[in-house]
Formats: C-alpha cells, structure tokens, sequence
C-alpha cells in the first residue's frame, strides 16, 4: 500500500478503488509554490504504483482549481534566483502526469490559470463548473508559457484559438471553453463532484489493460509535442524571467498599478 502521508498540499482520499485529489490551499487559491511543485510532481508516480486506485479525481479546494504559480515567488525570484522553481521540475510534473496509467478527471470548481490550467487540459476528462474560468495569463507579467501551456492548447482548440488565448492571457470562461473544445462538459457547481464521481466510477470499472493501453497511446502524441518544445519552452521562459518586461510586471504587482511594456527599446534578445 502506497504512503501519501508525506502530502501535505495534495490531499488523498481513496474510495472503491478511486482516489479523490484535492490542492488543498485554498486561502492562497491553491496556489503551486517551490514546496508544492515536489508534490504535484510525485503524486502521479504514487498513484501508478497504487494497485488499489484504478481512476484518478483531481479538483480544489475553496473557490478555485488552481490560481496556478505562486505570484509572490515570481516577483521575488527576479531578484533571488535561489528561490526559483527548478525547470527540471516544471517538466517532470507534465512527464508524470501524461504518463499516469490510470484515467484522470479532473473537476474544475472555479479559476484555474497557468501551471494549474495546465495540469488540469493535460487530465483525460476536464469537467467545469458553469461558474469556472480557465486561461493562462502568464504573457500578463511578461513571460511565456513554460510549463506546458504552449504544448497543450494548441492540440485541443486549434492553432488560431490558441494564438488568441496565450497571446493576450484572456480567461476562458467554461461554456465557451466547452465550445471550443478546450474541455469535456460544463455542469452546474453543485453537480460537479457527481459528474466527476460517475465519469471515475466507469473507468474503474471498465478494462483495466485496455483504456489504460488506449490512455497511453493517445498521449504519444502529447509526448511526442513535449519533446518538441518542452526544452525550448523552459529556455524561452527563463530568458523572459529576466527580461526588463518581468521586472517591470513584477513592480507593477508591489505598487499595485498597470505595468509600461518597454523591452523592444534597446534590449538584447536571444533567438
């Protein structure tokens, strides 16, 4: 039997051969900071090796999913580069999640953004609340996508819809995110966890071998996209990390006012 007692903002709970994930923070919104990566990152090697969870719920605690990165981390990791995220972790968290053997659902109950939205589009059924908004705002402090975003929204909307949404940071809201085939289905708030719970219920039940084997030849090609780009999106990302447009996004965050974009005048950009 696996040992998820060392989780601390995963919360585990494990009935009828289903596990019910919870991001439990929910006064920073459930927020994935540098103790949080490891978790997010581990889980899903946990659940592959847990012979008594045969489907995977993943939602959060509170009013949110996942605000995403932790945006005090950010702004100080400009200045600190000894408290920044490592990347090899960014990368495993999607390596392990897309290589979980077991089906996930993940059950979206309100604002989901950057690394949170990512995980949650990389998850094999994406339910939303009707009340849920989903986006990555990362171009909003003035970096790219670098974990995982730039991989994911592409294949499921469509290059042009993907363009509009990582290009401007702009939330999705779930109705729409449904249309555009971003998600699986919107329900209604109160529904959510039963909707997630029927999904979870049939694929424990069903033929293990096969929808695991169907799950994992599927993500070959989310695999084959990650190792792509995920390289050179990680590269991409840091070189924004301390580009003058983060400097001034993380300022503007202190001072609680809109940032002025200025990297086109005279900054070197590597290519």
């Amino acid at each position: 039997m696996v040992d998820y007692s060392k989780y601390k903002f995963v919360k585990v709970e494990r009935k009828e051969k289903v596990a019910i994930l919870t991001l439990n923070n929910p006064d920073e919104m459930n927020a994935i900071g540098r103790a949080e990566h490891g978790e997010v990152e581990q889980i899903w090697e946990d659940m592959n090796h847990d012979n008594e969870v045969h489907a995977v719920i993943l939602t959060g605690a509170g009013r949110a999913f996942s605000a995403g990165g932790d945006i005090n981390l950010m702004v100080n990791g400009f200045t600190d580069h000894s408290i920044r995220i490592p990347s090899t972790s960014v990368k495993r968290i999607i390596v392990n999640l897309i290589n979980m053997r077991k089906p996930i659902i993940a059950a979206i109950n309100g604002a989901c953004a950057g690394l949170g939205a990512t995980i949650a589009l990389h998850c094999d059924v994406v339910l939303a609340s009707e009340k849920a908004r989903i986006g990555d705002p990362h171009i909003g402090v003035g970096l790219i996508p670098g974990d995982g975003g730039i991989i994911i929204w592409p294949l499921l909307v469509g290059m042009a819809k993907a363009k509009q949404y990582l290009m401007t940071g702009d939330m999705v809201t779930a109705p729409e995110a449904e249309r555009i085939g971003l998600i699986t289905k919107v329900v209604p708030p109160d529904q959510l966890m039963d909707e997630a719970w029927n999904w979870a219920r049939r694929f424990a039940d069903g033929p293990q071998m096969a929808l695991s084997f169907t799950k994992m030849l599927l993500n070959k090609i989310i695999e084959d996209r990650v190792n792509l780009l995920f390289d050179a999106t990680i590269a991409y990302e840091y070189h924004t990390l301390n580009s003058a447009d983060h400097l001034e996004a993380a300022k503007s965050f202190l001072e609680k006012r809109k940032p002025q974009f200025s990297s086109l005048e005279g900054e070197q950009w590597v290519f």
